[in-house]
């Protein structure tokens, strides 16, 4: 081969002295703030919550009609055309959700966390207001999931909207044929996490949250859900960085030993206790945001643990088909360890 020439020796010395750096990595604390602004993204559910992203019930509420009654399933919903469904006996004025929607925004807020909502909502898209299942806060950012339904899809794009707007990076979209919905995923510590595995979310969508949490050394364990369930956080969500609000009569076994084995302590709800204990919203170690109402069963054994519990009316909200957490996005926490 020839000599190498003037300009191909200086640009490979400029090369040499301006080399690529792989370390430290993408999410550390010091790329994080170098490079977006901040440190981003969860690596836990527990920590005090700095940011999180939320969605006013609108016009999109709008496409509910309380005419098209759903006898055989005791609800409401466009069956044929599977563009909504409404879960509860009865459908509520827009300006109740919304009050308590407010509601649970301000006692978001006295706690210190900075509510973000959606810049724009889809059109008819009621489900948007359950902010839980289309964004999931890891280490550094944000992946953007794929949901399952006809009635949700197209959440998607306002959500990749608004984070970008403020910064936040995306670390995946979930796309293929991959379902993903982000109340089906919880971060146990900061090292392991779980997804529960569903009509909802399939086994596509778990591998590609599953190669993001690997580049980070964060294991993913699969759990199956029974039946139609639709989201592990009907079943279980953290509390504390050592404890868990459980139903064990719809979690297998095995799962139950792992969360002793991990230290989790578990608080098991009753058949008595309403709908929507288990999803709850902690918004630092020990004290959760729960729907108002709570049995005296399930705060005495909470209040012995040292949980504290902020109570907000939220059942009107529930009746949509999903509760506290379903409704709570988290984009920033603490770290715990």
């Amino acid at each position: 081969m020839g000599a190498v020439s003037e300009f191909e020796y200086r640009y490979n010395m400029t090369i040499k002295a301006f080399p690529s750096h792989a370390e430290p990595a993408f999410e550390s604390a010091a790329q994080q703030e170098e490079v977006w602004g901040c440190n981003w993204g969860c690596d836990n559910d527990v920590g005090q919550l700095r940011k999180v992203l939320m969605h006013r019930p609108g016009d999109e509420m709008k496409i509910i009609d309380p005419k098209m009654r759903l006898e055989q399933l005791g609800s409401y919903g466009d069956a044929e055309g599977e563009t909504w469904y409404w879960r509860g006996d009865e459908v509520y004025p827009v300006e109740e959700l919304q009050a308590q929607h407010d509601g649970l925004a301000d006692a978001l807020r006295a706690e210190g966390v900075e509510v973000v909502y959606l810049k724009r909502c889809a059109p008819g898209r009621h489900k948007a207001v359950y902010t839980r299942d289309s964004c999931i806060g890891v280490k550094g950012g944000a992946i953007v999931t794929r949901l399952g339904p006809i009635v949700r899809r197209g959440e998607e794009a306002p959500v990749t909207e608004t984070l970008g707007s403020i910064g936040m990076p995306i670390l995946r979209t979930i796309h293929g044929t991959g379902l993903m919905e982000g109340g089906s995923f919880v971060w146990l510590n900061s090292k392991t996490t779980v997804i529960g595995r569903s009509s909802r979310v399939n086994e596509e969508g778990t591998r590609q949250v599953e190669e993001v949490l690997n580049a980070q050394g964060v294991e993913l364990l699969r759990v199956d859900l029974t039946g139609y369930r639709l989201h592990i956080d009907g079943t279980m969500v953290m509390v504390d960085v050592d404890t868990a609000i459980v139903n064990p009569s719809i979690l297998p076994f095995w799962f139950l030993e792992k969360l002793e084995e991990l230290g989790i302590r578990t608080i098991e709800v009753h058949p008595d206790d309403p709908t929507g204990v288990v999803n709850c919203l902690a918004v630092r170690p020990g004290r959760v945001i729960m729907q108002s109402n709570v049995s005296p069963r399930t705060a005495d054994t909470m209040d012995k643990l040292g949980i504290e519990i902020v109570e907000v009316p939220y059942a009107k909200m529930f009746q949509g088909g999903g509760g506290i957490h379903c409704s709570t996005s988290p984009l920033i926490r603490d770290s715990v360890d």
